[in-house]
């Protein structure tokens, strides 16, 4: 069985907390997390320094709210997306001590979450190779078992694995990216010419669009897990 938590809306801070505290807290359920932000945000990988890639300035003024995320990976913008956590107790039959097995099966639960939205949607067999300053923007590189649809990724992820299980971090590309606003919170051109996704539920009012994707999400969890 998994065990579905829903906090209430929050500073990005508190929630990158939560999920760290629910991985040291980490038993023998699976848990699916599901939150908000309290603003728009992003997220950083634990080894990131966003300074080099971000203008700070930039996000001040626009009110976006950041913190590190217990995981690794890059920069994650949480103002067009749908994220959500998973966590994987070692002592459950579906774990993997292979972290690339780990990332497959729960991508695998996310992709038919969105079989409904993306009849052509597939995990990515492979990572291809993009200029070295994407992979600091988990939108702009695409890595193997992300999930694709017509050439772009529209889910991604970074894990962070412990004794007791593993914590992953997803986020999900319902409305495509305001390029202008990327132009001014991201450094180097070659991330905003890279994070093309046009987002699968842009016609639809973002709320509803997370509403319908989160139903998705936590059926195809059950399905998968009970």
């Amino acid at each position: 069985m998994v065990r579905c938590l829903i906090t209430p809306p929050s500073p990005a801070s508190e929630v990158m907390a939560q999920d760290e505290l629910l991985l040291e807290q980490l038993a023998n359920e699976p848990i699916l997390h599901l939150y908000e932000w309290q603003r728009p945000s992003l997220t950083f990988g634990y080894f990131i320094e966003p300074n080099k890639f971000l203008n700070l300035d930039a996000l001040a003024r626009h009110g976006i709210d950041m913190a590190r995320r217990p995981t690794g990976g890059g920069v994650v913008f949480h103002i067009w997306d749908l994220a959500f956590s998973f966590l994987m107790p070692s002592s459950h039959p579906r774990y993997s001590e292979t972290p690339l097995e780990n990332y497959r099966f729960v991508n695998s639960v996310v992709l038919a979450a969105l079989q409904s939205f993306l009849k052509q949607a597939q995990l990515l067999p492979a990572t291809p190779i993009k200029p070295e300053v994407c992979r600091h923007f988990c939108m702009a590189q695409p890595t193997q078992y992300d999930v694709v649809w017509q050439g772009r990724k529209v889910a991604g992820s970074a894990q962070r694995k412990k004794k007791q299980g593993y914590l992953h971090q997803g986020t999900i590309a319902i409305h495509g990216p305001d390029i202008g606003l990327l132009q001014e919170l991201v450094q180097d051109k070659l991330i905003w010419q890279s994070i093309e996704t046009e987002g699968f539920l842009a016609h639809v009012p973002l709320t509803e669009a997370r509403q319908q994707v989160t139903y998705a999400l936590k059926q195809a969890f059950v399905d998968k897990l009970g």
